[in-house]
């Protein structure tokens, strides 16, 4: 049996509003569907949030020894400016804009998702469908959703009915909405639409004649509601009936909650046990958006070439600045934030080196690594609260340093566990990788080697005014020396 069977694991299910104890639709097995991004230009930093959120779980779930099919999707057509059904599809207007076809317009964007994720050290995903791939399984659907009377057609178009779905189901479910509380709140249609209630929502556009991507369907040529592609590629994937669906804050309402409509009306039935949602990023306390110059691009984060970083991060900082806040709170992404989680990495990533050069004891030990093995544990049981997990590691970072101090002992048995569990949870799980932080960094380190071996001539040569200049002046910019028995090492404050 695997490791699951061991660990209680609670997660929160925002269908519920509450913490459950997760229980797999089939045993040893999880089928695990996430929004995906809309390729139509670079994935910004609130969406590789997100995907790094379910990464995490992922990898969790992995570690449990779960057998795991991850879906994560590539929306390529369908998702219109806004919600009310209205606009330009993104890509095809990006396409118009910039006089390419659509599909060049969806492969840059693509390319641009996948690099930025391999660079941030993501697992891919299990299978990774696109909308254009499955417009015949959106079609079928919506042939059902008609026959069953939750739909209509309207030249050319087929809208959810969500009022008459609504009498003998809860439209509202996932989000706490009232449809009576939408409809006082929302405009009345301005003759223009073909829709009956403004809370309807397109399972099927007719393509206007200027609209580039298009397919053939018993209505018109058109394309598919955003909504519904989810519906079909994780019903074709995972089952009538899956454990998780992950997303975004934003998506709750409404594509998750069309989502939900969308399915019971097709199959009689709730698709989805666990809902998840990660929370947004905010920079500086505001809100992100291109609209008013406060936002950043992940590349730009990792090259320095912006106006809201001092200098550039490299992706494990970033990854670790990320994890340091559980993935349901908002996150506030600032200099000084990287500054400090980059001195954090920095100390992880040194006591993880050094645990192959420590040496145990027979007998005396300091520290109760199946306990802290077990808090560990604890934590990523909580809703994969990873800031406490981050804790538990620094714990074992302070003993790791005295012992290296020679003030804490530890037996073979502890340290075996604490390596083997450090490597688990630092690189397995969290995704964090032990590499310089950026090339600075590397010739920080090679020139403070320089001053560590002029220091050891000028002590070999009783010179210890200059000895302990190096050693003073050092300590003023934040960089520690720390003489042992195997040579002289340092650590950046």
């Amino acid at each position: 049996m695997g490791k699951y069977t061991s660990n209680k694991l609670q997660i929160y299910n925002t269908l519920t509003g509450e913490k459950e104890v997760f229980k797999s639709l089939s045993e040893g097995a999880i089928g695990m569907y996430v929004c995906g991004p809309t390729v139509y230009s670079n994935v910004h930093l609130g969406n590789v949030r997100t995907f790094m959120s379910f990464d995490m779980i992922f990898r969790y779930f992995k570690h449990l020894d779960y057998k795991v099919r991850y879906v994560r999707n590539i929306t390529d057509a369908g998702h219109l400016e806004n919600d009310a059904d209205q606009g330009e599809d993104r890509i095809a207007k990006k396409a118009r804009l910039e006089q390419i076809e659509p599909m060049e317009v969806v492969q840059r964007y693509t390319v641009d998702f996948h690099n930025i994720l391999n660079t941030f050290n993501f697992l891919p995903p299990s299978i990774e469908p696109t909308a254009t791939g499955h417009i015949v399984e959106q079609i079928e659907i919506i042939k059902t959703i008609l026959e069953k009377e939750l739909a209509y057609e309207a030249n050319g178009s087929i809208y959810f009915d969500v009022l008459k779905y609504n009498e003998s189901n809860n439209y509202g479910i996932l989000s706490g909405r009232n449809v009576e509380d939408l409809i006082h709140n929302t405009r009345l249609l301005d003759g223009q639409s073909d829709k009956k209630n403004p809370q309807d929502f397109a399972l099927w556009k007719k393509a206007e004649p200027q609209h580039i991507m298009r397919w053939p369907s018993p209505w018109s040529d058109g394309f598919p509601g955003w909504h519904l592609e989810c519906t079909a590629m994780s019903t074709k994937y995972l089952g009538e009936n899956f454990d998780i669906h992950g997303g975004g804050m934003d998506l709750k309402f409404p594509h998750h909650e069309c989502e939900i409509a969308q399915a019971k009306a097709w199959h009689n039935h709730s698709p989805v046990n666990y809902w998840m949602h990660a929370n947004m990023l905010t920079l500086n306390g505001q809100k992100m958006a291109k609209s008013t110059g406060n936002n950043i691009l992940p590349a730009e984060i990792l090259n320095g070439d912006n106006d809201k970083l001092t200098k550039g991060f490299s992706a494990p900082v970033v990854r670790f600045f990320m994890m340091q806040a559980h993935y349901r709170s908002i996150l506030d992404f600032s200099n000084d934030a990287l500054l400090a989680s980059e001195k954090g990495f920095t100390k992880l990533m040194e006591a993880v080196s050094s645990l192959s050069k420590i040496e145990a004891t027979k007998d005396a030990n300091d520290f109760d690594a199946i306990k802290w093995r077990s808090n560990c544990y604890a934590a990523m049981n909580d809703d994969f609260n990873t800031p406490i997990l981050i804790a538990e590691l620094f714990s074992a970072v302070k003993y790791i340093n005295q012992i290296k101090d020679n003030k804490a002992s530890i037996t073979n048995s502890n340290l075996s566990i604490l390596k083997e569990t450090m490597q688990q949870f630092v690189f397995d799980i969290l995704g964090l990788e032990n590499i310089a932080t950026n090339d600075q960094n590397n010739k920080l380190g090679a020139t403070i080697e320089l001053l560590i071996n002029m220091r050891n001539e000028a002590r070999a040569q009783k010179d210890f005014a200059l000895s302990d200049k190096i050693r003073d002046e050092l300590i003023g910019i934040g960089i520690q020396l720390k003489d042992g028995k195997d040579g002289t090492t340092f650590i950046l404050d």
